[in-house]
């Protein structure tokens, strides 16, 4: 049996009045339509929702809690990680403690990325949060030779700010590449792709710093800031650091310790203090002051900062820059 046709029509062309179009839509057949049409867009819309929900899913979940390790595994995981960046640039990574919005996301991770070479005093907290779902990693103790620092207590520590060396930078590169094949090993090829590509600009980075460095002669390589963060870098580029505080940019340092410190950049001539981002700079002032050697500018000295400073290489050439700029 033949159906009836949506529109009656003689062959010839039609203009379609208000009542053709009201038997149009009372017909059976278009009812039928568009129940059937309905029923496709539901499929297709719980379909692609379906979709989305397993592509976000099937994503290995990462928590970092430096700004540094944060671009290391978006760099290395690409599309394949999605990254809770904890710490944010200038927020001190010494004086940050997680809230219970960082534990919650903390205890549905795959990765938990720290600095560690004791930066943070909360691990046995974040380990005990994530139990035995997620993998933490002090990345930090992983085949990086320690510096060592003197604490406000006058104990001997491990210098945590590994970041400043490109070399320490290739080594958690690698650790990081690691672990995320570790949780996905069938993205073993991408991870490692995206680590050589990552390397590679760090050993670029490296060549720049050493060429700008180059501009300095080296008796004039003496580096004065708020706290003792610069150890790796005058490590691998033949600077000497004379901090004004110990381990963190906190740290108050004693009148004694402040009159010393005069003493010797004075008999150094020494050109220029600097002061750090998100660090107290009245010290920097008196010091600037009593010695007579101007302000050289602010460096980032605990993790990465905004604008153009917001990636590690930015973070370097800002810093380099700065340095070497007011000490010539």
């Amino acid at each position: 049996m033949r159906s009836r046709p949506l529109f009656p029509t003689d062959g010839k062309k039609q203009r379609i009045s208000f009542r053709h179009l009201l038997a149009f839509t009372c017909n059976p057949s278009y009812s039928r339509f568009m129940h059937s049409l309905r029923q496709i867009f539901a499929l297709l819309f719980v379909w692609g929702i379906g979709l989305a929900c397993a592509g976000a899913a099937d994503k290995i979940r990462v928590s970092s809690f430096s700004t540094v390790l944060t671009e290391i595994a978006q760099k290395i995981g690409g599309d394949r990680v999605e990254v809770t960046g904890h710490i944010k640039p200038g927020i001190d990574p010494h004086e940050f403690e997680p809230k219970a919005s960082d534990i919650r996301t903390v205890t549905n991770a795959d990765l938990v990325l720290l600095s560690a070479k004791h930066m943070e005093g909360y691990v046995a907290k974040l380990k005990d949060s994530i139990g035995t779902k997620g993998h933490v990693v002090e990345v930090g103790d992983q085949k990086m030779q320690s510096l060592k620092l003197v604490d406000r207590s006058e104990h001997e520590v491990e210098d945590p700010h590994w970041w400043h060396s490109p070399r320490n930078l290739i080594i958690a590169t690698k650790v990081v590449r690691d672990e995320l094949t570790k949780i996905s090993p069938a993205d073993k090829a991408l991870f490692a792709a995206n680590a050589t590509a990552y390397i590679n600009r760090l050993e670029v980075l490296d060549d720049w710093v050493r060429a700008k460095v180059s501009e300095l002669p080296r008796d004039k390589r003496k580096l004065v800031t708020n706290h003792d963060a610069f150890g790796y870098f005058a490590r691998d580029y033949g600077f000497t650091v004379m901090p004004i505080s110990g381990v963190a940019k906190n740290d108050q340092p004693g009148s004694k310790n402040v009159a010393e410190l005069i003493a010797k950049i004075k008999a150094s001539g020494v050109k220029a203090v600097f002061s750090e981002d998100v660090a107290n700079p009245k010290v920097v002032q008196e010091i600037t002051r009593e010695t007579g050697a101007k302000f050289g500018g602010e460096l980032l000295s605990d993790g990465l900062g905004t604008g153009e400073a917001a990636t590690v290489e930015g973070m370097f050439k800002h810093n380099v820059k700065t340095i070497v700029d007011a000490l010539k």
